[in-house]
């Protein structure tokens, strides 16, 4: 008898974001009635030209809510949930949402320099031009995630599981992977100039052109030296 062959498993595939469900119609959250505080609850909210700057509140739970024009810039939301939310042309620059939950949110054409989604979870979930440069994702997970002509420059994703995210027409120049885990993770269309870590991206699927650009930073990491042509 024929000696009997392993099946290789599948590498794992990013899925299609699921869409966020927020209803047709939305009350006005207004302050201070509707400001950050703790354990709070927003539910069929419409968040518009509010500040919420330099806020710090744990367990704030978002649903079914729209934010456009809303400032979040410096604050702090511990162990935040948001789910079947969109959010458009807002400022969250330097917000940082440690332990938080994405679900089912959309977050389109937004300044979100400095952002942290630190030991999180992202599902179904889209970053749809965003400037997201200098961002940390350390140690999240994501689950059809989708980031679509972010700018990702000095991105941080050291420690995140990223096997089923999909990077599309980002630039990702000088972001970090190290330790990541990126089975499945995919990239078309992006910037990859001077990334780190790039020993984590065992599984990861890369387009052609894409993979030109990483072929110094493969060398280095394998101490291959490239000599110019003669």
């Amino acid at each position: 008898m024929p000696p009997s062959r392993s099946r290789a498993r599948p590498s794992k595939v990013s899925a299609e974001p699921a869409r966020p469900k927020p209803p047709t119609a939305l009350d006005a959250a207004v302050l201070p009635d509707h400001d950050l505080v703790t354990e709070a609850g927003y539910e069929r909210l419409g968040f518009v030209d509010l500040d919420l700057s330099a806020r710090d509140a744990e367990s704030v739970e978002f649903t079914q809510c729209r934010l456009r024009n809303t400032t979040l810039s410096g604050t702090v939301l511990s162990r935040a949930r948001l789910t079947d939310c969109l959010v458009e042309t807002s400022d969250w620059a330097n917000l940082r949402m440690p332990s938080a939950t994405l679900l089912r949110v959309r977050l389109a054409d937004s300044r979100m320099t400095g952002f942290t989604l630190v030991d999180a979870v992202a599902r179904d979930a889209v970053f749809d031009g965003c400037r997201m440069d200098l961002s940390g994702w350390r140690f999240t997970r994501f689950t059809a995630v989708r980031f679509e002509g972010c700018n990702l420059t000095g991105a941080d994703f050291t420690g995140a599981d990223l096997s089923g995210a999909s990077f599309v027409g980002c630039d990702l120049t000088g972001a970090r992977f190290d330790n990541a885990t990126m089975t499945g993770t995919r990239f078309r269309d992006c910037v990859l100039l001077d990334v780190a870590g790039v020993t984590s991206w065992r599984g990861a699927v890369v387009e052609a052109a894409d993979l030109i650009q990483l072929a110094h930073v493969f060398a280095d990491a394998l101490g291959v030296r490239i000599t110019p042509d003669p």
